[in-house]
């Protein structure tokens, strides 16, 4: 078997937030967390009106319903970006054991979250990740960073070292994102009439990562960002949050709208690299995460991207005449090494892959 490259690059190590804001004296954030781009006009544009559309899997996969919810999911894909998903099948009691547990993982003490502590190899691990400077603006946010598949390429000291009941859990976790990832890629190939095995091709057996985000209460929440606003550069994105606070933000016609999780629910958005394959017709949304003075929050992101070997580019099908190649096509690994060099800064990275046309 070929060795595989790990996806993920290096990040410089930074201070604990979680530990940092244990602190019962702490009135001022350190200067290294506060974002002078947060003023009030940019708070003030958030729109609390609005909310990302809901789809539900059992209508999708129905015969009755199965027409108009491809329909409903093409309109979520292309007008938002984001969903919500109902109906996933996905355990409960699965969904409850992953809630507790990560919660337990990110309260154990310092001295045992040091032996799964980031190193300037490697950015897998807790710590935050895209730190490229020491001058760096920092997310007040601790985060725990690991691929989880395929097996091979899981970094020793971290999955396979994780405490039980954890490590199991994940286990099981990990298998149904999978098959939850390959269910929403390839009704995103129906919604666009591309051809039956051309999404299956590219996804199965591809990439999974997965980050566990902890939000710590902060005492001056207007000043910081919980998570930097960005677009995933992967395939697609599912989102379980792990408690009831609030946080996520996404950029709608350049406002910005705070999602309220469904109670079991999963949010789902489009990557980087489905953009690519969609030539453009579904975008990757901007997004970002912001905190609150009374209470952590939690969440885990599962990145499901397109196997190693293979090459990211405008699916053949939908490149005609009309609609030409609208991104220029590069290997998986060169994808993720390019990506892991340069700090999260909304879609830039996307931007350095499109193709200029001439009106």
């Amino acid at each position: 078997m070929e060795e595989f490259k790990n996806p993920s690059g290096i990040s410089l190590l930074v201070p604990s937030v979680q530990e940092l804001a244990k602190d019962e004296n702490l009135s001022n954030v350190p200067l290294r967390y506060i974002q002078p781009q947060l003023d009030d006009s940019i708070l003030s544009q958030v729109d609390s009106t609005l909310e990302i559309p809901i789809i539900d899997i059992h209508n999708l996969l129905s015969k009755e319903f199965g027409s108009e919810e491809l329909v409903k999911l093409h309109l979520a894909c292309k007008d938002w970006g984001f969903f919500q998903l109902v109906n996933h099948d996905v355990s409960s009691s699965l969904v409850e054991k992953v809630k507790l547990e990560i919660q337990d993982f990110f309260n154990l003490p310092m001295s045992e979250k040091r032996k799964f502590w980031q190193t300037p190899q490697h950015m897998e691990g807790f710590g935050q990740a895209f730190v490229v400077s020491e001058e760096q603006k920092l997310d007040w946010a601790d985060m725990f960073y690991m691929t989880t598949l395929p097996k091979h390429s899981r970094m020793p000291h971290l999955f396979p070292q994780l405490p039980l009941p954890l490590r199991e859990t994940l286990e099981l976790y990990s298998q149904e994102m999978k098959n939850l990832g390959m269910v929403i890629v390839g009704h995103i190939g129906k919604a666009l009439n591309m051809k039956e095995m051309e999404m299956r091709e590219l996804f199965e057996d591809g990439i999974q990562m997965m980050r566990m985000n902890y939000y710590p209460p902060c005492p001056q929440p207007e000043k910081v960002i919980g998570l930097t606003r960005h677009s995933d550069p992967v395939g697609v994105t599912i989102l379980l949050q792990l408690n009831e606070v609030q946080g996520l933000q996404i950029k709608k016609d350049g406002v910005w709208v705070s999602i309220k999780p469904l109670p079991n629910a999963f949010i789902v958005n489009i990557g980087d690299m489905l953009e690519i394959i969609t030539n453009g017709i579904y975008r990757s949304i901007e997004h970002q995460a912001i905190v609150n003075s009374k209470k952590e929050r939690v969440s885990i992101a599962t990145f499901y991207s397109s196997k190693q070997d293979s090459i990211v580019g405008p699916s053949e099908s939908l490149i005609t005449e009309q609609t030409p190649s609208r991104f220029r096509k590069i290997g998986v690994e060169e994808y993720f090494s390019n990506l892991f060099a340069r700090k999260l800064d909304g879609k830039s990275y996307i931007d350095v892959m499109r193709i200029e046309h001439e009106d």
